[in-house]
């Protein structure tokens, strides 16, 4: 997938484009049916699809303060954008300058004259332009005159429930991880680099992985089944712990330890993703690290059974 730094460097590049227009965070099952309804359009017409998308998100650029955490980092952004299909992304700077695009100028100037478009695909209820005056009737409207056509796509449904990035990040910091991989048709991942803890996993004959996520929502303390990806590609079984380590101290500083299944080697200083499947429960305090034992032995006998992974026997004491 091609990547473009703003519609301007995109400029006479793009080959009769089916554009997506969106901020896509998460880029979840309904940001995924605008990629498949511009498939559609670009297949019939032999062009491109691309997808318009913005950084900073416009509510970061307009409060700052109150904006909502963001469910990817901008580099997993643009992995999922390529494994929907799409042939390349124009990431728009979202400045003052920006902002203060009329509807008009916006259809004419970024996606005439820029981009090109021959078919534009937006989201049910989606507004741009200044004072967020615009919508996809402005767009077929003015699109008209430029051989552009505008297609709107209606809010995909799952088990009732409308699919948005305000309703992932309430999963994700409930913990609801399963709710969370249903909206988006995959795991929701943390990604980040291992660095030194105070090793007191490895010290029971439990080691794990301290990382240092870089993500902005991590989902809400506990204990989670689910995947490890190491920077070879290999996925391994994982149980992770989120949260404060209780049983051996207090603190308030969150940590996020994952034990790989089926692993042994040295990640430290190594970039991995830890994927979400299901919240197995509470993190708490035992009164022993024999009764913490027990508890990481049930742990991993669920995420085995969860994960249909193949069982090995853990230490059964210090």
């Amino acid at each position: 997938m091609k990547v473009f730094r703003g519609s301007l460097e995109a400029r006479g590049a793009l080959r009769s484009p089916a554009v997506a227009i969106g901020n896509f965070d998460g880029v979840h099952l309904g940001h995924q049916a605008l990629f498949a309804r511009a498939r559609e359009l670009a297949r019939d017409a032999g062009g491109q699809v691309v997808a318009l998308t913005f950084e900073p998100h416009p509510a970061r650029f307009f409060n700052p303060e109150l904006a909502p955490p963001l469910i990817q980092t901008p580099a997993q952004k643009l992995e999922a954008l390529e494994a929907c299909g799409v042939d390349a992304a124009v990431v728009e700077p979202f400045d003052r300058e920006f902002a203060a695009l009329s509807p008009e100028a916006f259809v004419r100037t970024i996606l005439v004259e820029r981009l090109a478009a021959r078919e534009v695909v937006v989201g049910q209820g989606f507004v741009f332009g200044a004072r967020r005056a615009g919508s996809l009737e402005t767009i077929a409207r003015i699109g008209a005159e430029h051989d552009l056509r505008a297609h709107g796509v209606e809010t995909v449904r799952v088990a009732s429930i409308a699919v948005s990035s305000t309703k992932l990040r309430e999963f994700l910091l409930l913990g609801k991880v399963g709710g969370a991989s249903m909206l988006l048709g995959r795991d929701y991942v943390v990604e980040g680099k291992v660095v030194p803890g105070k090793a007191r996993g490895r010290s029971i004959g439990v080691p794990t992985a301290n990382v240092a996520a870089e993500n902005e929502i991590i989902p809400r303390k506990g204990v989670y089944a689910g995947w490890a990806r190491t920077p070879d590609g290999t996925i391994h079984p994982a149980v992770t712990n989120i949260g404060t380590n209780p049983t051996f101290e207090k603190a308030d500083v969150l940590s996020l330890e994952v034990h790989l299944l089926d692993f042994s080697g040295d990640l430290y200083g190594q970039r991995i993703g830890v994927h979400f499947t299901q919240r197995l429960r509470d993190e708490k305090r035992f009164n022993s690290v024999d009764e913490l034992l027990m508890a990481i032995r049930e742990d991993v006998r669920e995420a085995r059974q969860i994960l249909r992974a193949p069982a090995v026997s853990l230490p059964r004491s210090a």
